[in-house]
């Protein structure tokens, strides 16, 4: 038998967010953000038409779910402030009601032993800054930092782990490069510019939490190994390390460095494509780096060189151009998801870590299965059975395990995600929770098999084989 314990005081517990979980209700001041103007227009864009009003109801059930999260085995948990609820034009006053709520929350957490984690972003922008640009235009930059002060003022005695933004690229991908998120461009000239303003306004923040606060503060990033078909072929190795750029190293290494690598400037020079900034824009990226690193993994990424030079459009130039998707034959896959099952990925990026950004202090900040239909493992006294996250969670813990004895310099491991919550224009199609929520029933909750599972988990602080 294999047993696989972990660090003293390792953080165990999930990731969600606002936007996925609060929900909206009469009368608790909340304005609009872009994922509420989106649904208001284009509500066949979501499965089942399910909008971000008719999320998990934590804004009415948080203790409870609190309650539940002791159940389940949480020493800490990360979730966000939505800024449309704190601010709801995003630049005015403070909705007095969001700061009771997230006080409220907050103290409910910390009373249950549980570490709160709180994000400032996760790709809510408020719908009043989006119509002046949102990302695209500086006063929003300018926005965000004082968003970010008032948080760090609110709660700052309290919470002791920040983080400025979550999956930064992902805003950047889904509004501007791929059509998956409002503003639904496809302009990469506008995606290098939001890429470089969300970093400054990251950076910003920092400094401004390290004026005034005593915690620490960092980012969430999804980093997605890109790993090449062939390692022996100079070609696709070259395609790679590109598609690295473009989506891993694009906010890891400003975050942490405080520079853009080389290969990425060198491309964005050849495209014209500088952003607009002045040279103290980067002296403050240089100076208000990162002291903790959220790492999300999910998915590995197969690259190969470019087979033909002909699909390129020279009108629309996009990351594409540089390289090619493989599909390599025979992975393992989620079907629900549609996305590859690559264990080893998470020792894979701790490594790199550990070798090429300092062994920064990190954790991984998510890590979750989506699976569809999970009514049809329910038994008969109403859990769901879900041996197959089971599986999934211990098949990543193995490798973790693995890069922390090399020396990697982990601090936790948080599933994604509580509770099934609302995922964008996925709406409640895959289900990720230790927590079952039910829609019909307002939200009511029911602890799935794996929950127990990852009660036991931290409890041992580890797991036997």
């Amino acid at each position: 038998m294999t047993t696989y314990t972990f660090p003293k005081d390792f953080f165990w517990g999930t990731a969600s967010s606002g936007p996925q979980t609060e929900g909206r209700f009469d009368g608790d001041g909340k304005g609009d953000n872009i994922w509420d103007y989106w649904f208001s227009k284009e509500p066949e864009r979501f499965f089942n038409q399910v909008g971000p009003d008719k999320t998990s109801y934590n804004y009415l059930r948080y203790k409870e779910d609190v309650e539940l999260m002791t159940k389940t085995g949480h020493n800490s948990f990360r979730t966000s402030i939505q800024w449309s609820r704190l601010i709801p034009d995003g630049v005015g006053e403070v909705n007095e009601k969001a700061v009771a709520f997230y006080n409220d929350y907050i103290d409910e957490l910390i009373a249950h032993g549980i570490t709160p984690f709180i994000n400032l972003y996760h790709f809510d922008m408020p719908m009043a800054l989006q119509e002046k640009g949102g990302w695209l235009n500086r006063e929003t930059v300018d926005a965000y930092v004082r968003y970010a002060k008032i948080c760090f003022d609110l709660f700052g005695d309290r919470v002791k782990y920040w983080f400025t933004h979550n999956e930064p690229i992902v805003p950047v991908e889904g509004g501007y490069l791929y059509d998956f998120h409002y503003p639904n461009e496809k302009n990469l000239k506008h995606a290098i510019q939001v890429v470089f303003n969300e970093a400054l306004a990251s950076s910003l923040a920092i400094k401004a939490y390290h004026e005034s606060q005593d915690g620490q503060i960092g980012i969430i990033l999804n980093l997605t190994p890109s790993y090449p078909r062939d390692e022996k072929n100079a070609e696709d190795v070259k395609a790679a390390r590109i598609a690295d750029a473009f989506f891993n190293r694009s906010f890891l290494d400003p975050a942490i460095k405080g520079e853009y690598p080389e290969d990425l400037i060198a491309i964005v020079k050849d495209l014209d494509m500088i952003p607009q900034h002045t040279p103290e824009d980067l002296k403050t990226i240089k100076d208000n780096t990162i002291d903790l690193l959220g790492i999300n993994y999910y998915q590995p990424r197969r690259i190969k060189a470019k087979e033909n030079p002909a699909d390129i459009d020279p009108n629309c130039p996009m990351p594409e151009d540089y390289f090619d998707y493989y599909d390599m034959p025979n992975k393992k896959m989620n079907p629900y998801r549609g996305w590859e099952i690559y264990e080893k990925g998470i020792y894979d990026i701790l490594i790199n870590v550990r070798d090429n950004y300092g062994n920064i202090p990190c954790y991984i900040s998510e890590n979750g299965m989506g699976v569809e239909g999970e009514e049809r493992y329910i038994n008969a006294n109403g859990q769901i059975k879900d041996d197959y996250r089971i599986d999934f969670i211990k098949d990543h813990l193995r490798y973790l395990h693995q890069a922390i004895q090399e020396g990697a310099n982990c601090l936790g491991y948080h599933l994604w995600t509580c509770m099934d919550n609302w995922s964008w224009t996925n709406a409640y199609k895959n289900r990720y929770g230790l927590i079952a929520v039910d829609l019909d029933k307002e939200g009511k909750r029911t602890i799935k098999k794996s929950g127990y599972f990852f009660k036991t988990l931290a409890e041992q602080n580890g797991f036997s084989d």
